[in-house]
């Protein structure tokens, strides 16, 4: 429950964020990929680094499974494991897709009538990791297939982000590792 209480706060000031002016107006908008295939973006995804959030402090083993939804939404479970004893913290929510010409930009809700948005700006040719961001640059997140990226990989993601005017120096690495349940 206090992760969803957590995921609620976070959906409140994203939505607030985008209603205050802020230096930020300055920024050119943010890209997202050209086009997502929901159907190949299913699936499980590690959190290999992002900006730190309130919600995710203490968590090791951070994963999000998406699955589509006969109505053409995605389920969203995102898990970590928190604490001593590794014990697992799950949330769910659902995704709309916000833009259906890219299926790039989504409206995630984990407490309706909230709801944040998910845009996808950087993505592998083969679904070997993404990144997601806000338009407001104030989160960041970059996912992987696996539990690890490539260093070079994950250098040129970094090179694509300030290109983007994301402060990577905000990134903080998950770890991933053995914990209680954990993958």
């Amino acid at each position: 429950m206090k992760w969803v209480l957590q995921w609620l706060c976070v959906l409140a000031v994203l939505m607030a964020s985008s209603c205050l002016p802020s230096h930020k107006d300055t920024l050119p908008p943010l890209q997202v990929v050209p086009k997502v295939d929901l159907k190949r973006y299913a699936g499980t995804w590690y959190e290999v680094a992002s900006y730190p959030t309130t919600f995710q402090r203490g968590c090791l083993n951070s994963r999000a499974t998406y699955t589509l939804r006969d109505d053409g939404s995605v389920s969203v479970v995102n898990q970590c494991n928190k604490g001593s004893d590794g014990e697992l913290s799950t949330a769910r929510g659902r995704a709309k897709v916000a833009d259906p010409e890219t299926n790039a930009k989504l409206s995630v809700s984990f407490f309706w009538p909230f709801s944040g948005d998910y845009w996808i700006i950087d993505l592998g040719d083969n679904y070997e990791y993404a990144v997601v961001g806000h338009p407001s640059r104030e989160y960041l997140w970059i996912l992987s297939r696996t539990p690890q990226m490539d260093g070079s990989l994950y250098e040129a993601v970094l090179q694509r982000l300030r290109a983007q005017s994301y402060d990577t120096s905000k990134l903080v690495k998950t770890p991933q590792q053995s914990a209680g349940g954990g993958p």
